[in-house]
């Protein structure tokens, strides 16, 4: 019996914020991929890519997903790279039912805009280009790992966490 829900999808398609109101709705722990990295390098991700590299990340990557696995009753939040291990899927699935956020490239780039937030993919001159070149690329890895999807772009957090209990209330592989 599964007792996590993860949240996989590219980047500001909602992970951290639908996490977030899941976890508060269904009182369970909240637990953050990247914060975890960020933790154990003792820097932001943003640096991380900057001065050690995308491999170093994902080797953090997966350190952090293996303890976060471990754990039950809890919304564990992906980055939006995570599915690019198999290693990483094939743990969180075995102890989560893993729901992928989707939104389109207008919409991400809309989000990233307004959070701040330097993002070290997609920093160059066309975002959205980039944004599209990376989730065409990411498309079957998250197809792959997950349990079910849901289109975030035009829905609020409320509505998409309810869309996730919802679904997970029929879901008999699924423990609360």
């Amino acid at each position: 019996m599964k007792s996590n829900i993860v949240l996989i999808g590219f980047m500001g398609t909602g992970k951290t914020a639908v996490g977030q109101v899941l976890a508060t709705r269904l009182r369970l722990k909240l637990i953050e991929v990247d914060t975890i990295i960020a933790k154990t390098a003792g820097k932001s991700i943003p640096d991380i890519f900057k001065e050690d590299g995308e491999i170093y990340f994902r080797e953090l990557e997966i350190k952090a997903i293996k303890k976060a696995a471990t754990g039950k009753k809890q919304v564990i939040a992906c980055g939006g790279g995570v599915v690019l291990n198999t290693i990483n899927i094939d743990r969180l699935g075995a102890t989560g039912v893993i729901v992928n956020l989707v939104a389109s490239p207008e919409v991400i780039v809309k989000r990233i805009a307004k959070d701040g937030i330097t993002r070290p993919l997609i920093n160059v001159e066309q975002p959205e280009e980039r944004i599209r070149e990376l989730i065409k690329f990411r498309e079957p890895f998250y197809d792959r790992a997950t349990d079910f999807t849901i289109n975030t772009s035009k829905l609020n957090i409320d509505t998409v966490t309810d869309k996730i209990i919802d679904r997970l209330e029929n879901d008999e592989s699924f423990n609360f």
